[in-house]
């Protein structure tokens, strides 16, 4: 794919938007509903395949444990089809400059899907077709997916794409395809766009657990992490249960281990990222109902329930029998028939090293910034903070205002938070960017 995008076609002609919204998750979508609303021309570019990003992928959101699905969708579907919003999917930001107060000149890779995009119907028979089988990344590898595919169900645009690393031109999907949508001869193109005002909101990475290699992820088959666990308990789910992945045995004994990769120095990352806690939490709550018999255990260092029902939350899954143990844990043995050997530090009980054996283990994983954004700024420079994040200009009177006049954040890109959060400050760069844009050519 590198060799074919360095063959992208630039065109001449230059659209014009009054905001351009980079990242379709939910702070983006967010962002871009409610610019649309009040009757503001937007441009929202995602990079994957579908909108929705990792929120559509979680089973529930805490703490009132409504479907995450259930509240994305219905948003993806209003974002798609919004008069006032044009969407660019599979297609990533190259530059942005700053020509003046409220004039930005951007520069947009549209990546071939190999796909027309105005003729395929989502009917999936080039998928059905497809020989080719590689680990699906909105599982995280948990199951597999064809070179051609549709990222999942319901997603938007409901539009194939050919996986061009992994295909074998054995043509069979152009053979299967009943409207002739296939095309490998699709170059990407380079899109230029004239805005006013940016909203940048393109989330977080999630910690690269093989970093912490005492615990043997991706060595031992049924160390997972939780966003694997999500996906297992997911209506979306790979598997109709939840299930181990080394053997397909429905686990009885589960353990989760708390700032996997969060308030951690010697990996690089010595900040809490939030949300780790409570959704050990709610996952540990969806288990009990899924696995009413199985053995629930969270090791951690501290309990961080500090949101609007957090604690009571925490309190429920206590009286649930979810058993609560402070203690870091130190190491992860292989155990016997696949069961996992945790060695952990139990502070409550004199600080002795201790071992426990469990059939599945969670690795909360943390949340890094995402900061590849910054690159593409070519005249003005978008201050990141010590560890990453972007940098509000005033975090006290503005926190969604960046260092770059007219450029807005929202969202993880600024930091790590929940949902709830996420969304409050998306729609509070709406309303910045909104009033900026009308101060603007009120003196223009």
């Amino acid at each position: 794919m590198q060799r074919i995008l360095q063959e992208a076609e630039e065109e001449q002609e230059e659209e014009e938007y009054d905001v351009l919204v980079i990242g379709g998750g939910i702070a983006g979508e967010t962002a871009s509903l409610d610019l649309a609303d009040m009757g503001f021309k937007v441009l929202l570019v995602e990079k994957e395949p579908s909108i929705g990003g990792k929120m559509f992928l979680l089973s529930k959101v805490f703490p009132t444990l409504d479907c995450a699905s259930c509240i994305s969708t219905p948003r993806m579907a209003a974002t798609a089809h919004h008069p006032n919003i044009k969407l660019l999917t599979y297609s990533e930001i190259q530059e942005i400059e700053k020509l003046g107060e409220g004039d930005f000149r951007v520069k947009i890779l549209k990546k071939p899907r190999f796909v027309e995009e105005s003729l395929c119907t989502g009917c999936g028979q080039c998928e059905q077709a497809c020989p080719v089988i590689v680990p699906k990344e909105y599982d995280f590898g948990l199951r597999g997916r064809k070179a051609a595919y549709i990222p999942f169900d319901t997603a938007v645009p409901k539009i194939a794409v050919i996986d061009i690393d992994h295909c074998v031109f054995c043509g069979q999907c152009e053979r299967a395809c009943p409207v002739g949508a296939i095309n490998f001869l699709q170059k990407p193109r380079i899109i230029k766009a004239r805005v006013g005002a940016i909203i940048i909101a393109t989330g977080y990475k999630l910690f690269p657990i093989e970093k912490k290699a005492e615990y043997m992820f991706k060595k031992l088959p049924n160390i997972i992490t939780a966003m694997q666990m999500d996906r297992l308990l997911a209506p979306t789910r790979p598997y109709n249960a939840v299930l181990r992945p080394g053997d397909g045995k429905e686990p009885m004994n589960i353990a989760f281990i708390l700032c996997s990769g969060s308030r951690d120095r010697t990996v690089g990352n010595p900040l809490c990222s939030q949300v780790c806690c409570m959704y050990s939490i709610k996952q540990a709550q969806l288990l009990m109902g899924a696995l009413p018999l199985a053995d629930i255990t969270i090791y951690y260092m501290d309990i961080r329930a500090f949101g609007k029902g957090f604690e009571e939350f925490y309190q429920q899954a206590k009286a649930m029998g979810v058993m609560f143990i402070k203690g870091r844990v130190a190491k992860i043995e292989p155990g016997e028939n696949g069961d996992v050997v945790v060695w952990y530090e139990d502070i409550e009980n004199g600080g002795r090293l201790r071992k426990a054996t469990h059939d599945l283990v969670v690795l909360s994983v943390g949340l890094l910034p995402n900061p590849e954004i910054v690159k593409a700024f070519k005249n003005v420079k978008l201050e990141l903070d010590d560890y990453g994040w972007v940098k509000p200009r005033d975090e006290n009177i503005s926190p969604v205002e960046t260092s770059i006049p007219g450029v807005f954040a929202a969202g993880c890109i600024l930091g790590p938070k929940d949902i709830p959060d996420t969304v409050l400050e998306a729609e509070a760069a709406a309303a910045q960017a909104a009033a900026y844009l009308r101060e603007v050519r009120r003196h223009g």
